[in-house]
């Protein structure tokens, strides 16, 4: 910690008023520049960076190509889906160029990822193909004021599936069904729920994947084994009769949404110009998909789910590092040494001139899965001693049985 600059605060900036936001500020992940944008310092980069590698593992396996389209946008294309105006979308953000002419910094991409396709896709043998990125979006919220929650600019997961046929839509949505479920679980967000909803700027109806959360920005309604998960926006008679669920069966509470995949069909790829030729040589309109998640929305998610009194408290599969290793006198820093050479991606060591005490209280601020003291005590039993974020359990462990994964 001494070569870098990861420095925790007593205290978080006055106007930022959400948990998620206050904790990672203080405890050095992200630093706030205005109202819903945030810089993502070392330890934050490495989180996302972490989240991401789940997502990304997951959708290979159901045959995403990655990608990464321009955050640019040519007005051109969206004005053909009616998207590009204020009165449609009120959420752009716009700029001038120099040379003259307005563009926009894109929030979404299924207008350019569809224009895109018609270079690459003209015949049924070029479908089913599916592409998604990680990409800076841009929304210009009236309100941004849930930390990380809701940005301005946040980074986001966008993927989007091309088919020749309602029924291979289907098909592959239903793999991104599953796909979601192992994603949110290996993130540790196991109460989250795919949840009916409006489709927005972008379709009648979706699927939402909400995160019950205490603090969450959507109010949702769920009956008791949850295998209906209905948002407000869409809670009515017709929808509850379409689902076969009465309102006196479904209890309230607020969530937190982390991602949504919509069955768009026609909608972008028909105005686009979008098509193929099928087996007979007929031109035919391409079937589309998309799916969401929001990449640095789940990092704050995560942060409000597990946070306790003292800090983050991050589940080891996306923490920055595993370890949190601290040396007490001049053995234990030797010894310490000795233990962080060739683990410095699982280990962050805290070599500084400070305190136990301070290192400690920052341990638990930065919610490090792990802590390892080193010092001439536990060296006496030629032993560590480990210390459980979550648990706060701690335990002397033999140097011959502890071993750094």
């Amino acid at each position: 910690m001494s070569q870098t600059f990861i420095k925790t605060l007593r205290e978080a900036p006055k106007d930022e008023i959400a948990r998620n936001g206050a904790l990672l500020t203080r405890a050095g992940y992200v630093h706030k520049e205005m109202a819903g944008v945030y810089d993502f310092l070392p330890m934050g980069l490495r989180v996302l960076e972490k989240i991401k590698s789940i997502i990304r593992e997951e959708l290979n396996k159901i045959g995403g190509q990655e990608v990464l389209l321009s955050t640019l946008q040519n007005p051109e294309l969206w004005e053909k889906t009616g998207r590009f105006s204020n009165q449609q979308v009120d959420i752009w953000f716009k700029t001038e160029l120099s040379s003259g002419g307005v563009v926009g910094l894109a929030p979404t991409h299924e207008e350019p990822i569809t224009n895109l396709m018609k270079t690459y896709i003209s015949s049924y043998k070029d479908l089913p193909l599916v592409a998604y990125q990680f990409q800076t979006k841009f929304r210009n919220e009236k309100r941004a004021k849930s930390g990380i929650l809701r940005g301005r600019e946040f980074l986001m997961k966008d993927m989007y599936s091309f088919h020749t046929s309602e029924d291979d839509l289907d098909r592959y949505y239903a793999e991104v069904e599953k796909a979601y479920e192992r994603i949110f679980a290996r993130l540790g967000l196991d109460d989250t729920y795919e949840t009916f909803a409006s489709g927005g700027i972008f379709s009648k109806y979706s699927h939402e994947y909400q995160t019950f959360l205490s603090v969450g920005e959507d109010t949702v309604y769920y009956n008791d084994d949850k295998s209906v998960v209905l948002n407000k926006e869409v809670y009515n008679d017709e929808v509850l009769g379409d689902l076969g669920v009465k309102r006196e069966d479904l209890k309230e509470t607020t969530a937190a949404e982390v991602g949504n995949i919509f069955k768009l069909k026609f909608k972008y790829s028909e105005p686009l110009g979008l098509e193929f030729s099928d087996e007979e040589n007929h031109l035919k309109t391409v079937y589309m998909g998309c799916y969401g998640i929001g990449v640095s929305r789940v990092m704050g998610v995560i942060a409000e789910k597990y946070a306790d009194e003292k800090g983050l408290v991050w589940p080891e599969q996306i923490a920055p590092y595993k370890y949190y290793l601290v040396a007490i006198g001049e053995a234990g820093a030797a010894k310490a040494e000795e233990l962080y050479a060739g683990h410095e991606e699982s280990v962050l060591y805290d070599d500084r001139a400070a305190r136990p005490g301070e290192k400690f209280a920052d341990f638990e601020l930065m919610g490090i899965p792990y802590r390892v003291v080193v010092s001439d005590k536990t060296l006496a039993e030629d032993a560590v001693e480990v210390t459980d974020r979550k648990t706060g359990e701690s335990k002397i462990v033999k140097l011959a049985d502890f071993a750094i994964d």
